[in-house]
């Protein structure tokens, strides 16, 4: 977003009718949290705007980097706007539109001042209709400082790391398969992205019989989570979050986008001055993305048993615009989540309160998202307009009566599905609530206001109590994949419980979701071979990172690099094949044949 782009914009008088927060304890220099009838007041004047505008009416700690976002239906024009802080001033800007069409962003030319109400009018026009007037009021944070140190990593066994010799970069856990794939089990491949352990940590896709597909080998100190299969602009794409894990629990980085080619197509970083947080990344056929982060604030937290000069770790979500990142919508979990709702006790310690830790977002179909809050034991159904809540399921403001069943703690990973229903992650430790770990689908009945259980998931052969990630995946066919984030286990099951597919990473490795996906990948680079004396011959190593069409090698051998002719030729075998020659050469090659017999692919030529 360049200074260059963007249109500039008429500044329009002042505001009435502004809403404040009330203190709640804290002092003017620290953020406040609403009490019931302030979120009440800052809901209703969301809901009156035309147009959905973002920060929310009522944020009590935007960042000073805020843009003001206006959302709407297509053809949505943002004619002028008025933003000015009660420190700062008026602040002039310029707008930019979104890819989508659907609304445009005013961005300052200068940040606001931390601790100072801004409040913004602007009027605005829906695809030719009349003007009108869209308003917001919030307050700006003041951020705080955390430890950067990384969680250190613990190591696992030697003997639980891949190696090639025709691929020695590439080094990561391995995958054992406990119980192969079992008839009817879903079609695809595993899309992991393991971290912690001895191997390297990265983005990883394995086949259901634990052999290693594609690996990318992450820069020191990054790691990676959420690796997936995607659509962006009409291609099939892969996607993952990748960047630092601190201690005080949240990530830093960046979301990627990568072709079937395995190159790089897109970043996407949080805005508004955030970091990307490891917890989700979704990107939408629209061209958007949903992901969160996590803001340390300074707050006054005596009211809850905590130090009048804390931190607070707040949960943002945002939805961006892919193209030119602009942030379209913005959430703040401290808006509309009282403290006291939280069951993670401030601790009078260096670290920061993690009061309520978003940890996932699954937009629905009817203009609202589902949000999991690990530790507030609560999914939350935000209205996209609004911000408040059409409804909370679990947690101590649940809007159903519980049926047998149904609770859940520290839980992951709420998705909607099909008729209404809703899945989940049910941690149900740390501390420990249950014997075990379960996949959970739920029936929340807004008719009725109960829930029911209609399904959970537990491994039979194993007690697995995950104290930390984990995700549960709706699959084709009826089937479900677990994967126990903290633990280094998968499992599918089929819509019965039993178990069809049981695989587990290296000894202390953490995957922090699991995903299967069908995949065709075709990769830009060759093959890639080694070879080294075997018994008076010669054998020759054949790889190839990424390529999934491959059947069988072909072994090109000769005097020279331009003189190679074939040799001998192997059924492809797991990553790595082996190809064994009867004499040696000075020189050889492999060739990567498709089942017709096609060469896909030819290494460079090294000698024998």
């Amino acid at each position: 977003m360049g200074a260059g782009r963007g249109r500039a914009v008429g500044l329009l008088g002042g505001l009435a009718g502004v809403v404040l927060l009330s203190a709640c304890g804290g002092s003017s220099s620290q953020a406040v949290a609403p009490s019931a009838f302030d979120v009440r007041a800052s809901i209703a004047a969301a809901a009156a705007n035309p147009v959905t505008v973002s920060p929310l009416p009522g944020t009590p700690d935007a960042s000073p980097a805020t843009q003001i976002s206006f959302l709407g239906a297509p053809g949505l024009r943002v004619l002028s706007v008025s933003a000015r802080g009660s420190r700062s001033g008026a602040h002039a800007g310029r707008v930019e539109a979104y890819s989508t069409g659907t609304g445009e962003s005013f961005l300052p030319t200068h940040p606001f001042a931390e601790g100072e109400r801004v409040t913004v009018r602007a009027q605005v026009q829906l695809a030719g209709g009349p003007v009108q007037s869209a308003t917001t009021s919030f307050t700006i944070a003041h951020q705080a400082a955390v430890s950067q140190s990384e969680f250190p990593n613990v190591p696992g066994s030697s003997r639980e790391v891949e190696h090639f010799l025709s691929a020695p970069s590439l080094a990561p856990s391995t995958l054992r398969v406990t119980v192969p794939p079992q008839p009817g089990a879903a079609p695809g491949d595993l899309f992991l992205a393991p971290y912690q352990g001895t191997g390297a940590p990265g983005p990883a896709i394995f086949d259901q019989l634990g052999n290693l597909v594609w690996f990318h080998p992450l820069p020191a100190h990054d790691v990676a989570t959420n690796l997936q299969v995607e659509s962006y602009e009409g291609r099939t794409v892969l996607v993952w979050w990748q960047g630092r894990v601190l201690q005080v629990g949240f990530g830093q980085g960046e979301d990627v986008i990568y072709s079937t080619s395995y190159q790089p197509v897109a970043s996407i970083r949080a805005g508004n001055g955030y970091h990307a947080d490891l917890h989700e990344i979704r990107v939408t056929p629209q061209g958007t993305a949903w992901v969160d982060a996590f803001d340390p604030i300074h707050m006054n937290l005596a009211s809850s048993h905590g130090s009048a000069n804390g931190v607070l770790l707040d949960s943002i979500v945002q939805l961006l615009d892919v193209r030119t990142g602009l942030v379209m919508w913005e959430w703040h979990a401290l808006g509309h989540i009282p403290l006291s709702d939280s069951f993670n006790p401030p601790q009078r310690s260096s670290y920061p309160w993690d009061y309520i830790h978003i940890n996932s977002i699954d937009p629905g179909s009817s203009g609202d998202v589902l949000l999991s809050a690990r530790n507030s034991w609560t999914l939350y159904d935000v209205d996209l307009h609004s911000g408040g809540f059409r409804w909370r399921l679990g947690g101590p403001r649940s809007s159903f009566r519980a049926g047998p069943g149904t609770h859940f703690y520290w839980q992951h990973d709420a998705e909607f599905q099909p008729g209404g229903l809703v899945s989940l992650f049910d941690n149900a430790s740390d501390p420990p609530k249950e014997r075990q770990t379960r996949g959970l689908l739920l029936d929340p009945n807004v008719s009725t206001h109960t829930v029911t259980l209609v399904k959970a998931f537990t491994n039979p052969a194993h007690t697995l109590l995950a104290e930390s990630q984990g995700n549960l995946l709706s699959l084709p066919g009826g089937d479900w994949l677990m994967g126990y984030g903290r633990l280094p286990s998968l499992t599918e099951y089929d819509s019965a419980g039993h178990v069809l597919l049981d695989a587990t990473l290296g000894r202390n490795v953490q995957d922090f979701r699991s995903y299967l996906f069908p995949w065709a990948g075709a990769p830009t680079t060759a093959p890639s071979v080694a070879a080294q004396p075997s018994g008076g011959g010669l054998a020759v190593e054949a790889s190839w990172n990424g390529a999934t069409a491959v059947v069988s090698w072909r072994v090109l051998a000769g005097s020279s690099p331009t003189t190679l002719v074939p040799v001998a030729s192997a059924t492809k075998v797991g990553f790595e094949t082996t190809v064994h020659l009867a004499a040696a050469a000075p020189y050889v090659a492999v060739q990567a044949l498709d089942g017709s017999g096609t060469v896909l692919g030819t290494s460079p030529a090294i000698s024998g």
